[in-house]
């Protein structure tokens, strides 16, 4: 009898360890609560990978929608980001040659009144570069591996390089895309006083990307990640522009923008057709 309560009671903890202890498959909504959803993997018998599938399934439960532009570098770069993971998304346009970032109705969504505004559900996120980390994390086993989480190194240089894109290169070279591409499209004329200034600043960045690539396939590594995709909407105008020749002028850049410029899921972002073809545009 001692042993029968003994094996009673023991099974009564393990079932009550279990019940405080949340499983994937058990309506955890990794859309609202992602690192739940991820976490509870590692307290599993099941498979990582197949447990990191299901939190994927569960997070894009309610698909995704996109308030942007599709002219727009920054919504561009989230697009990239959707097309590389071969995910769904439903465009909403905000003309911004119309002005529509500055009415009340997209203010409501983004008080700084930029684009992209991204929602998974209830869940909004705003600033293109968070919005791409938030899409490779939580789909980190589907379409290309943007991020690496398997090494603290590896993943500390991609974070390296995008910080980089983001603090040295972004700064000239979407002053540049401005003056040389935004600007005529709005009818405006190109200020080549800072044409001229800022391509000096933007020469001393890819001489130190030139010797970065003479060693390496891509950026943080050898293979396409975050870091290289970030650059894509700025070198996609400025290579339809005088600027062209800082880049192509490197032989090591001019490869690697060849390479990144030629992805199928960076063609897709930049269809402007294909997102006028999309429903829900409103």
């Amino acid at each position: 009898m001692g042993s029968s309560r003994l094996l009673v009671s023991f099974a009564l903890v393990i079932m009550v360890a279990i019940s405080y202890e949340p499983f994937p498959w058990m309506g955890v909504n990794a859309s609202n609560e992602p690192t739940s959803c991820y976490h509870s993997c590692n307290q599993t018998f099941e498979s990582r990978h197949q447990c990191y599938k299901r939190c994927e399934e569960l997070a894009h439960k309610d698909g995704y929608k996109i308030y942007g532009y599709p002219y727009s570098t920054n919504t561009r770069r989230v697009l990239a980001v959707l097309h590389e993971k071969g995910l769904s998304y439903d465009p909403i346009t905000i003309d911004l040659k119309a002005g529509d970032q500055k009415k009340p109705r997209f203010l409501s969504l983004n008080r700084f009144g930029q684009v992209p505004v991204f929602l998974d559900g209830n869940f909004k996120l705003t600033e293109s570069r968070a919005i791409s980390e938030y899409i490779a994390t939580i789909h980190r086993s589907r379409g290309s591996e943007l991020l690496n989480h398997k090494s603290f190194k590896t993943m500390g240089t991609q974070t390296m390089w995008m910080n980089i894109e983001s603090f040295e290169f972004d700064p000239p070279a979407s002053i540049l895309t401005w003056e040389q591409s935004i600007k005529p499209m709005n009818g405006l004329k190109t200020d080549y006083k800072v044409v001229n200034v800022t391509e000096q600043k933007l020469e001393k960045v890819l001489d130190i990307y030139e010797e970065r690539l003479r060693n390496s396939s891509f950026l943080a590594s050898n293979k396409f990640t975050l870091a290289d995709l970030y650059h894509l909407p700025n070198i996609q105008y400025l290579m339809e522009t005088p600027t062209k020749r800082l880049f192509e002028n490197r032989p090591s850049v001019r490869r690697w923008v060849a390479e990144i410029t030629a992805r199928p899921a960076w063609k897709k972002a930049c269809d402007v057709k294909a997102w006028y073809d999309k429903k829900e545009n409103k």
